[in-house]
């Protein structure tokens, strides 16, 4: 069997851990975009539909520390069940999804699926994701997926004091599936990151987590960055790729729920994530952040996805 013909589209629309709203959308522009490039893609593979919580959005936030954090808690359990289970049928699972938050499913899903293994984390997005409800400015979950998979708190001097019960879930969230940590700091390579607060900064210093920057990407190229992220990941088992499209620089489309200048340009990132896709050590792939509610340029931010996503399943 083929790794295309290992592919599973899984479809996961919920966008509870943003704060700007239209990420839900971001699966629908994909389709759309695909129709105006006549391209069958969607009807290659079989998509299976992960329930989400967004009818939540409609009441309020009982832990600004940690937005929604029960709803999310319940989507992360699905997305771990069903990354799991797909894993375990000797699946390619590719996500498409909202927000963010949804890749601590994803992971704990992966080291679930290989407990005895070692994962890896290629992480392109202008953000660091390293948040924590005890650091985060805004409370929204988006930020804080590679803290959740590292088990870390990152308790600081000047800390939030997150409700008792936010303080729960968010240790159900960090040991779910198999107990944190998931990941290992030296296993996880940042590209393209470039806007974090000084919370994060401080962590990412601390842990000396890989930061291949745009300026990196754009001087060796994204085939020489994608053989060095390989090299730094040599002695994982397994590698987790996840795109955030807010990598990409805002002058080709602020779709995306927190646009950020100064990023990659889409040939850049296309050429780095099929110099990954060449590793048989990739076992998921995910996609999110496309918001079509504020993409200034039309669909352009789903069409751009498209592409990475297309280019991907060819090169593998």
């Amino acid at each position: 069997m083929s790794r295309k013909d290992k592919i599973k589209f899984l479809k996961i629309c919920s966008e509870l851990g943003a704060g700007t709203r239209g990420a839900s959308k971001g699966f629908e522009a994909l389709r759309i975009a695909a129709t105006k490039k006549n391209s069958d893609l969607f009807e290659k593979f079989n998509i299976t539909d992960i329930k989400d919580e967004n009818d939540s959005l409609l009441k309020n936030i009982n832990f600004p520390n940690a937005k929604r954090i029960k709803q999310i808690y319940a989507v992360l359990i699905r997305v771990h069940d069903e990354v799991k289970t797909q894993l375990n049928k000797h699946k390619l699972p590719i996500l498409l999804s909202g927000d963010h938050s949804i890749a601590t499913g994803t992971i704990a899903g992966i080291k679930s699926a290989y407990p005895s293994k070692t994962v890896g984390v290629v992480w392109i997005d202008a953000h660091a994701d390293i948040h924590t409800p005890y650091t985060s400015p805004s409370g929204n979950m988006h930020g804080m997926p590679i803290a959740a998979s590292l088990g870390i708190d990152h308790k600081l001097t000047n800390q939030n004091t997150p409700h008792p019960h936010a303080k729960k879930l968010w240790e159900n969230i960090k040991n779910l599936g198999e107990k944190s940590p998931k990941i290992k700091a030296e296993n996880i390579a940042y590209v393209g990151v470039r806007e974090t607060e000084w919370q994060e900064a401080e962590v990412i210093r601390e842990l000396n987590i890989q930061n291949y920057s745009v300026d990196f990407v754009r001087k060796h190229g994204g085939d020489t960055t994608s053989k060095s992220i390989l090299n730094q990941l040599i002695n994982c088992d397994y590698i987790y790729l996840s795109f955030d499209v807010d990598v990409l620089d805002t002058s080709l489309s602020r779709g995306t729920g927190t646009p950020v200048p100064n990023g990659l340009f889409l040939r850049e990132v296309i050429h780095l994530i099929n110099g990954l896709a060449k590793s048989n050590k990739l076992c998921c792939f995910e996609i999110v952040e496309i918001n079509p509610t504020i993409d200034d340029k039309g669909n352009l931010m789903a069409e751009m996805g498209l592409e990475v996503l297309e280019s991907f399943i060819k090169e593998i």
